[in-house]
């Protein structure tokens, strides 16, 4: 039974962990937060209280982390994962973290003799949950080849990008269309709704015809017309605000040290920065309708 090493049990990575599980590995988590750890614990997760107690006998680690710098302290840290990890393990990091962080630890993996994957996700915490997450997956043809049966535990799309950074490229664009494309639906209903056409009517035309997108069909800012989507849970995530934000200054951080002009990109991220600095920060992307149309419990 392969044994898995799970770091980082928050919201994404507790259910990405709780179904490794079930699909029958062996996987000891881990968290700094004692809280986080208790929770895992609670859910029946085998939990570590220390970082290398789970590292023991593990042959993959994986970590879903918060950002670039927790990332680079848990792989290149003394103490850390490249210090204490198996000979030949395999290391995949599904955090969503900017290129550069990604390249690097990729370096000092393959340097101290590992095989590892840049693995990030797309599907929320509701894909998570439901082990249909995207994954965009980075890395050297043998990574790829290694991690896509793990990978394909919590997920149902599980793609090869490319070489090491890849996935981290393709999830920095991928997002970057997202939250304009959000923007741009809500910026739709809330004209809609000053013309009196009705959410149903707008939802019903635009799903068929040339306005149609993933944040319209499966993730509706208006409550009705997707049962499932946040909108019609008064905006719990989902995917908050505030990593909608993180991940779009990733996308212009990185475009412009490329020098890649994303106008739209650096609006959607001006937006975010509006509506999370309003205090919204925990509510799901979709909410900045509020925002858009002026409500005034924005």
């Amino acid at each position: 039974m392969t044994r898995i090493a799970f770091f980082g049990l928050g919201n994404m990575g507790l259910p990405m962990a709780r179904n490794l599980a079930a699909a029958g590995f062996a996987v000891v988590g881990y968290d700094l937060a004692e809280r986080a750890r208790r929770r895992a614990a609670e859910a029946g997760l085998a939990v570590a209280d220390e970082p290398t107690r789970a590292l023991e006998g593990a042959e993959v680690a994986i970590t879903m982390l918060p950002a670039g710098p927790q990332v680079r302290e848990a792989y290149l840290g003394d103490g850390g994962i490249l210090d204490n990890a198996r000979e030949g393990a395999l290391l995949a990091d599904c955090s969503t973290i900017d290129v550069d962080t990604a390249r690097e630890v990729h370096r000092a993996a393959a340097a101290a003799g590992f095989t590892m994957v840049d693995a990030p996700v797309s599907g929320g915490v509701a894909g998570a949950e439901a082990a249909t997450l995207t994954f965009m997956v980075g890395g050297h043809d043998e990574a790829f080849a290694r991690a896509k049966p793990i990978l394909e535990r919590m997920g149902r799309a599980v793609i090869h990008a490319g070489g090491p950074g890849t996935g981290q490229a393709a999830k920095i664009c991928n997002n970057m269309m997202l939250g304009i494309q959000m923007i741009s639906v809500c910026e739709a209903f809330a004209l809609a709704e000053r013309l009196g056409l009705a959410h149903e009517k707008l939802f019903e035309i635009a799903s068929r015809a040339s306005g149609q997108c993933w944040s319209l069909t499966s993730y509706c800012p208006v409550p009705g017309p997707v049962p499932q989507a946040p909108s019609n849970r008064d905006y719990r995530p989902g995917f908050t605000a505030a990593m909608m934000l993180k991940d779009l200054r990733l996308a212009q951080e990185t475009a412009a040290r490329v020098q890649a002009a994303t106008p739209l990109g650096a609006e959607a991220a001006q937006l975010y920065q509006l509506f999370v600095a309003a205090g919204n920060e925990g509510l799901d992307f979709s909410a900045i309708i509020k925002m858009i149309r002026g409500d005034r419990d924005r």
